[in-house]
């Protein structure tokens, strides 16, 4: 690896004359940009303006290229041509063909700095070189203020497909799209001991860090804007667009298993996965997790015109940790990955109006994670097979995750002003369970220990017009637009192989008629349970195939009423062929007080549909609950078994969204808060469990997903940033961003159903612990010649879970449920840790960097009663579970 290294540092370094460049860069009303980025073009070699705006750069040749950069307005290329001086004045942005609008504004003139709207604008390429963060929601984690997701540990599917929200809300509550077109969902509902229970959401973790030029963060309501989901915000990935060169990038690192000492002694019991020893692989391990990541992009020029087509390959191998856990939960920890990403962007101009463009990739992941323990029939466990697993075993749930994307389009400018904008854009998620380690009890001894248990996928298929023109001419400017999109979508489940989810009799046949067959029993006479051990696979029975289409159409307009005053409204209405039609709307505005200080606000109704997994999801399974197997069929909206219930059909969610607030901007130093209030009528959630003994369809529980509650979230965003020139042209950044979120349960919507049986405190702390009450993120950053260092301080605020214990023995009033309060309360304290990162350029196009996460190694608060819901010792909160991560990123631009 260093002759590697070496090798490459001498091919891409280049040793030429050297000249010196000054200047100062302006806006348009000529005052001075602060930390605008001045690149000398086919290198890295870089600087930043001051605050008053000069800078100082020696390139490579008096005839070399540079390119000025900066936030909200137009990137400008100059070349040199021998002279030592340069004084430029930045356009504000203005984008044209091959462009992508800001999200949260229709406008082709409107930038994130002067948005109605907060808009948070992240730079992934860098925060991914200097954090050794892999993963596209891990890194949000971080950077974005009311952005949250944490691994989760023993949830079925979500330890294979992260959750992930902003301000508190559902995962599927906000919108995220690709270049500004809508992108598809997971076909994956989130179940068991995880966030998010009975949500679906879109899977950041699809895309490749390497291949995103910008994320834009619309914290705002926005479905008059852009249809369901939109309720808490939207998440709009700009792609990298660049032809000049490419990078490639190789990531290494490793989480720490010293986990502290005193757990066994507190805990009263042998542990597994302690210090690194007595570790379900039987392994002692210092170090576990090792992950591997090598990400690659390059651009190409397609014409002269401004054509280019951008490619970005990524492999990321990450081993699974493994953290304290008890008997029953010996494989406490995150999941394996082993994954391959690709993604294309790209764009051709046919003419000066007219331009083709098309985007999309393809995302491969196998994964690998732990179950519960089944402990041995010696031990009173019936779940295993002796002659298989004489001692016990853990079985793995493991799956392969396919997810694909394409979109194409044109866009062309009209003689006449409009700008028009066609496209289509297609998207599959795939989610395949294969179960490994495990056996179906009721076979015995002729039970295979592999399965294929099945599973589902869902696909959407989006065609949108849009039209969009500015008027100069009427008050300070004018943007009207206008559109409308069709959209299909599918959802199925597929059936996994026999002896993934048969119960058998004593024959050795599939219990089809238990009035006649006899099921298989142990040596004590009790019954075997059937299905594959870690997850039941799905039966023909649980086949789906249902689709759905939607049609909707905007209107949408900005006016400058002033130079100071800027206001905006939007207007959705759309049409869904299972629950009908829904009409939205939104008022945004800003008010400049003067160059440096505004304000703005904005109220809106939202909306997000019933999604079809939520609708048609179906599954029967095994729950042990007070140590006995409980045979559970989670219905489907649809069936009888609902309705017998009373439970209805699935409706809207609907929203109302509320937001003021003010940016600030003087020097090197800028400033937003902006407050927020969300009530959400109808939130769509899973039930607990219901008695369905009486019903004689093969359970003995039942739950449901229904429009059970109605919220209420209000809270604070916090974002502050300085930047000054210290010493001789190095610079010096502090950013502070904070959320402060309280989320409210208004009312539970039970009906004639008890509360506590239909939403009880277990999952109503699930779904107020979706965010933390707060967390702040302190950035601090030093920039020279060659060396860069970053600090991050983030403070979680406390969080309170109910745990097992309301499973265990569900309170059905509120006498129960006080007493259930006292002792099965679980409160994590507040916690902070600390990121470090430090990059050193070796040469002008090789830079290594270094660092930890978390590098005090700092955990949630351990809970020693053996009752958290994932099984470990905390449940998968504020950091999560994995402890300190130590990195290093080696990078080559070309």
């Amino acid at each position: 690896m260093k002759t590697t290294i070496l090798i490459l540092a001498v091919l891409f370094s280049i040793a030429n004359a050297q000249h010196s460049v000054t200047g100062v860069v302006t806006n348009p009303e000529n005052e001075p940009l602060v930390g605008v980025n001045i690149q000398e073009e086919g290198t890295t070699n870089g600087t930043t303006t001051d605050q008053k705006g000069k800078f100082q750069i020696t390139v490579q040749s008096p005839n070399a290229t540079l390119v000025f950069s900066y936030t909200g307005y137009s990137t400008t290329k100059v070349a040199l041509d021998g002279k030592n001086t340069v004084n430029i004045s930045l356009a504000e942005d203005v984008i044209q063909l091959g462009g992508v609008q800001v999200v949260g504004s229709r406008s082709y003139t409107r930038s994130a700095t002067n948005s109605p709207v907060p808009v948070d604008v992240i730079d992934v390429a860098k925060l991914a070189t200097r954090n050794g963060k892999v993963e596209l929601n891990q890194i949000l984690q971080y950077a974005a203020p009311s952005f949250n997701a944490t691994k989760q540990s023993g949830s079925d599917g979500a330890d294979h497909i992260d959750p992930a929200s902003l301000r508190g809300l559902g995962p599927d509550q906000t919108l995220v799209l690709i270049n500004g077109k809508r992108r598809h969902q997971s076909s994956l509902v989130n179940l068991f001991g995880t966030r998010g229970r009975g949500n679906y959401g879109t899977d950041l973790n699809t895309i490749p860090a390497a291949a995103i030029k910008r994320i834009e963060v619309l914290r705002d309501g926005a479905s008059a804007q852009y249809g369901s989901d939109a309720i808490a915000g939207v998440i709009n990935i700009v792609l990298k667009d660049n032809v000049e060169g490419g990078s490639i990038g190789f990531t290494s690192g490793l989480y720490s298993t010293d986990v502290g000492e005193g757990y066994e002694e507190k805990a009263g019991d042998v542990l597994y996965n302690i210090q690194g020893k007595n570790r379900l692989d039987g392994r002692e391990k210092s170090y576990d997790g090792n992950t591997y990541k090598l990400d690659a992009n390059y651009g190409i020029r397609l014409n002269d015109k401004g054509g280019f087509a951008n490619f970005t390959v990524e492999y990321l191998s990450k081993g699974r940790t493994l953290r304290p856990g008890w008997s029953w939960r010996k494989g406490y920890g995150s999941a394996a990955i082993d994954g391959f990403n690709y993604m294309i962007n790209s764009a051709l101009p046919l003419s000066k109006s007219t331009e083709i463009y098309a985007f999309g990739g393809r995302n491969f992941r196998d994964t690998d994670a732990y179950a519960f323990s089944r402990g041995s029939f010696a031990d009173g466990d019936n779940r295993a097979v002796p002659s298989l697993y004489p001692d016990g075993f853990t079985p793995r749930i493991t799956s392969n995750i396919t997810d694909i994307s394409a979109s194409a389009g044109i866009r062309h400018s009209m003689k006449n002003g409009w700008e028009m904008d066609f496209n289509n854009t297609y998207g599959k998620n795939d989610f395949h369970y294969y179960i490994r380690g495990t056996n179906n009890a009721s076979l015995g001894s002729a039970s295979s220990t592999d399965f294929d248990a099945g599973g589902h996928s869902l696909a959407q298929n989006s065609t949108s017009l849009d039209f969009s023109k500015y008027y100069r001419d009427i008050a300070s400017g004018l943007n009207l637009a206008f559109g409308l999109e069709y959209r299909t979508e599918n959802f199925r489940i597929f059936a996994g192989e026999e002896g993934s989810y048969a119960l058998y009799d004593t024959a050795g046949v599939p219990i089809t008629n238990p009035a006649i067959q006899v099921p298989a029993v142990d040596a004590n006479g009790d019954p075997l349970p059937g299905g594959s051990q870690g997850f039941p696979g799905y039966s023909p029975a649980n086949q789906v195939d249902r689709s759905r289409t939607n049609f909707g159409v905007y209107a949408d307009a900005e006016l400058n009423a002033t130079k100071s005053l800027l206001l905006s409204g939007a207007v959705r209405h759309e049409n869904y062929s299972d629950f009908g039609t829904t009409t939205n709307f939104k008022l945004a505005g800003r008010m400049s007080m003067n160059r440096n200080l505004a304000f703005r606000g904005s109220v809106s109704t939202g909306f997000r549909a019933p999604s079809l997994v939520q609708i048609h999801y179906n599954l029967l399974f095994n729950n042990i609950v007070a140590g006995r197997s409980v045979r559970t069929l989670l219905s489907s909206n649809t069936s009888t078994v609902t309705k017998a219930f009373g439970i209805g059909n699935l409706k809207e969610e609907t929203a109302l969204n509320g937001s003021i607030g003010f940016t600030y901007r003087a020097g090197g130093f800028s400033a937003t808060v902006d407050g927020y209030v969300i009530t959400v009528d109808d939130r769509i959630i899973l039930t607990d469990n219901f008695d369905a003994s009486h019903l004689n369809v093969g359970a003995e529980a039942a739950q449901f997903f229904a429009n059970g509650v109605n919220t209420k979230t209000t809270g604070l965003d916090i974002v502050l940033n300085y930047a000054t020139r210290v010493g001789n042209g190095n610079q010096l950044s502090v950013g502070l961003a904070g959320n402060i979120n309280q989320l409210d349960i208004e009312k539970i919507n039970s009906g004639n159903l008890n509360p506590f049986t239909f939403f009880g405190p277990f999952s109503q702390a699930y779904l107020k612990a979706a965010a933390p009450d707060y967390k702040f993120v302190l950035n601090l950053g030093f920039q020279a010649k060659k060396l860069n260092v970053v600090a991050t301080l983030t403070q979680f605020s406390e969080v309170i879970l109910q745990d097992f214990q309301w499973i265990d023995t569900p309170a059905t009033n509120q006498a129960e449920a006080d007493a259930l309060f006292k002792v099965a309360t679980d409160t994590y304290k507040a916690k902070m840790i600390m990121d470090v990162g430090i990059g050193y350029e070796i040469t002008d196009n090789l830079e290594l960097s270094v660092g930890a996460n978390n590098l005090f190694n700092t955990y949630p608060t351990p809970q020693f009663d053996g009752w958290t819901d994932q099984g470990g010792f905390n449940d998968s909160v504020q950091m999560g579970s994995d402890g300190a991560y130590f990195f290093s990123r080696l990078g080559l631009k070309f």
